[in-house]
């Protein structure tokens, strides 16, 4: 029993290694930048959903479980404001959950110049890294339809890039997962 841990072990650890080793060919990596720009403008959906006021609970709820499926765990999202130089540091649902409850009648939020601005750097553990950058909209208004708040806020995402193996019909099959991680708040305008 004890040989066949062993052997067991070492065989995992060669396909970690190996894994680990694994060099993103120039195609592949185009197809990883789609995919984590993808996922982006998926977050950026979800939060125009969830920040509206005229999504239902359900749908908001349904949604923000869709948007920390996109995330690490114990990924965090910055919310800043022109008011003050504070920012403050939400895991996903929690920041999601905060978006729901603002005090306005109406919000609109709108994400643009969404773009990689770091290429992605292999990490000694085989992990790739890159930070994509957005620039987000946000318009506040009263029961009269007034603008009530409005800011720009430029965010630096962190993107993760893991080899990973699933089981497809009793074969394993490797692929790269994307996956994103904090969200820092950069710069806060009132423009």
């Amino acid at each position: 029993m004890k040989k066949i841990l062993v052997m067991l072990a070492i065989v995992l650890f060669a396909g970690t290694a190996m894994a680990q080793q694994e060099e993103i060919s120039f195609e592949r990596k185009q197809a990883i930048d789609s995919l984590a720009l993808e996922k982006v403008r998926d977050l950026s959906k979800y939060i125009k959903i969830v920040g509206s006021k005229e999504t239902a609970w359900s749908e908001a709820n349904r949604v923000i479980d869709r948007a920390e499926e996109l995330f690490m765990s114990n990924a965090e999202i910055g919310v800043s404001s022109v008011a003050s130089n504070n920012i403050k540091y939400y895991k996903v649902r929690p920041y999601m959950e905060h978006l729901m409850r603002l005090n306005y009648d109406r919000v609109e939020i709108e994400w643009y110049n969404i773009e990689y601005v770091s290429d992605l750097q292999r990490q000694p553990d085989g992990t790739y890294v890159g930070v994509i950058t957005i620039f987000q909209t946000f318009r506040g208004y009263d029961k009269e339809g007034n603008l009530a708040y409005k800011d720009t806020t430029k965010k630096d995402i962190t993107v993760y890039v893991k080899r990973k193996e699933t089981q497809i019909g009793g074969r394993m099959i490797g692929f790269w997962d994307v996956m994103l991680g904090d969200m820092r708040v950069k710069e806060t305008t009132n423009k």
